[in-house]
């Protein structure tokens, strides 16, 4: 569960308030989950919040008053309503309550045919409202906030990303001749909750062999045998915050072609990180991964971007990715506070793959690398 101070709360709600500001908007009504904690703290699986100027208001069901009341405590200016019927006829009879004229929904979290009902349901109360009221479609006003850390998410993520070198230490002591991939990956998982992780951050990838030219494999009944490559793609969620590593191994002495890849994706995994900075095209720094790939005659095998923001989702923005010549691609530049992977790969059909993961943050005057394992190609 996320512990972000009330005053760190109040910081973000400042932001989200001023995005409000600019577009004219009255309040926002949040239900996509991973908003709600970040404004609130509420790991809960049901809630709607509504951000207006001057206040936040919490609706949610019996099963998470005590926590709500809890938190009040510490926060008395949150105001609590409570669920009796459905959520979204208390959150129009809320909204009715309120002097509202142009209310934001996240449109990527709201159904169509839940946006109808509570606009039809606004429209129909009798009397209560001063002026017709719009229901207004956002995009990504809480999102963008989160893209860059706050000082509390910062220190979660540098304390999630040490924890889970630790794990992936351990892990690689695991790695056994014989073993299965599921075995590994459950044990991969045990490592990762015994680390004080809540749980794993996505599924666990073992790719042993010819399956490691496929990017998302799923652990199967394969079994690790001497000239395999296996590649291992894991991470955890602690307080509430997402961390992911991947670390490619050799069972045995690995052959000139093996590493030959790997010192490819080894480079690329470099030069990238040496590209991040304040100021930094994302796109630039994808095609310096992409660019160390080519000369070597992978850049063919290297098939997905060069990496992801990290924070309550595991994949959030910004996105490392290519320039496509046929999407027009928006080039951003990546700031201070930013936190997302850098995991160049190579993967070879009837052969197999290499990927190398870390995750960095973004400074005020380049880039540090969270994660702390060698990335030394490891015989074991």
């Amino acid at each position: 569960m996320s512990h972000a101070p009330i005053d760190i709360l109040k910081q973000r709600h400042t932001a989200i308030r001023r995005s409000l500001a600019e577009q004219h908007l009255d309040a926002l009504v949040v239900t996509a989950p991973a908003n709600i904690l970040y404004l609130t703290n509420f790991t809960g699986s049901s809630a709607i919040v509504i951000l207006t100027a001057d206040r936040v208001e919490f609706i949610t069901d019996f099963r998470y008053v005590t926590s709500i009341r809890d938190m009040q405590r510490a926060w008395p200016e949150l105001m609590l309503t409570i669920v009796e019927g459905a959520y979204d006829a208390t959150l129009v009879e809320r909204l009715g309550g309120l002097s509202l004229t142009r209310i934001g929904i996240e449109a990527a979290h709201l159904t169509v045919s839940r946006h109808h009902w509570i606009e039809a349901a606004l429209a129909a109360r009798p009397g209560t409202m001063s002026a017709p009221v719009s229901l207004i479609a956002t995009e990504g006003i809480v999102e963008r906030a989160r893209v860059r850390k706050d000082d509390y998410e910062i220190a979660t993520l540098r304390e999630a990303a040490r924890r889970l070198s630790t794990v992936a230490t351990k892990v690689l002591a695991d790695v056994r001749v014989g073993m299965s991939e599921g075995e590994l990956a459950l044990a991969i998982d045990w490592r990762i909750r015994n680390g004080g992780f809540s749980r794993s951050a996505f599924e666990t990838i073992v790719a042993s062999g010819p399956n490691g030219a496929l990017p998302h494999a799923r652990p199967g009944e394969r079994r690790l045998v001497e000239g395999d490559l296996v590649v291992l793609d894991f991470g955890g969620v602690y307080a509430s915050y997402c961390v992911d590593l991947t670390r490619t191994v050799s069972i045995g002495p690995p052959t000139a072609r093996a590493r030959e890849v790997y010192g490819a994706v080894l480079e690329a995994h470099d030069r990238a990180i040496a590209a991040v900075r304040p100021g930094a095209s994302r796109l630039d720094i994808d095609q310096a991964a992409r660019d160390t790939l080519g000369r070597y005659g992978l850049g063919e095998a290297f098939g997905h971007g060069t990496g992801h923001g990290l924070g309550i989702d595991v994949h959030e923005d910004p996105r490392i990715t290519r320039r496509r010549p046929d999407i027009d691609t928006r080039d951003e530049a990546v700031e201070a506070g930013m936190v997302f992977t850098i995991e160049p790969g190579a993967y070879l059909a009837d052969w197999g793959g290499v990927r190398i993961e870390d995750d960095v943050l973004v400074t005020a005057d380049g880039v540090e690398v969270l994660t702390n394992v060698t990335t030394e190609l490891m015989e074991i």
